[in-house]
């Protein structure tokens, strides 16, 4: 049987839970230091999945950024950027966006009444996979398994996030806490309301809690709860 990747959730939000706000210009969250940190995340990583939601607000390369990391990605044998992963029900992509023209491969999945739609505006720029009429993320972490991920980061966003830790498929949790509050109910949250597993008196496990500048990164493991 194929192993799953090891699933690791990141995301920067502020005090009161923000991933960004409702201005036309994205929110910078984190700090220097903490991106850097994310660059390291990043390296470690076989493969860095967004949603195409996240896609088009953001417009991400989604890079390694280190020429230092990528160096050492290919010394231990692997590609010198991590597979990027997008995931569509829409099938409403944007060939020109800039993760498509930078870094290395790219995975798309969708499900089967968007498929042709994807391959004919993305042709050769990436890989395309339907799992099925629906989204079905176990589906998606088992092909990624036989394609050979053992590490997935995910970057959001805040649908996704929700999606993966309702259905108890995130292993770990990076969580960036930046000084600032945007009280903006309809800008976007890390994660929405859900049925989580075990409910709200179930505690994650804390691995870490460091100070990064202004910044507290939380790390926790949500399988692990008490």
């Amino acid at each position: 049987m194929t192993r799953r990747p090891y699933v690791l959730l990141s995301a920067a939000t502020s005090v009161d839970g923000y991933l960004d706000d409702t201005s036309p210009e994205r929110l910078l969250l984190s700090n220097a230091e903490d991106f850097d940190r994310v660059d390291q995340v990043r390296a470690e990583s076989d493969a860095i999945l967004i949603g195409a939601t996240t896609m088009r607000r953001d417009n991400p390369r989604l890079l390694v950024n280190s020429e230092e990391r990528r160096a050492k990605r290919l010394v231990e044998g692997r590609s010198e950027y991590p597979l990027k992963v997008t995931v569509t029900a829409s099938g409403d992509l944007n060939a020109d966006l800039k993760f498509w023209h930078s870094g290395g491969q790219k995975l798309v999945f969708t499900v089967d009444s968007a498929v042709d739609k994807v391959k004919a505006t993305l042709a050769d720029l990436a890989d395309v996979v339907s799992v099925g009429p629906e989204l079905d993320w176990g589906l998606v972490l088992d092909e990624l398994g036989r394609r050979g991920v053992g590490r997935l980061m995910v970057e959001g966003g805040g649908t996704i996030h929700t999606q993966l830790m309702a259905q108890d498929l995130a292993d770990e949790v990076h969580l960036a806490v930046a000084p600032l509050l945007v009280g903006q109910t309809s800008a976007p949250k890390f994660l929405g309301a859900a049925d989580y597993p075990g409910g709200s008196i179930s505690r994650m496990r804390l691995l870490e809690a460091r100070a990064i500048g202004d910044v507290v990164l939380l790390r926790y493991a949500p399988k692990e709860r008490g």
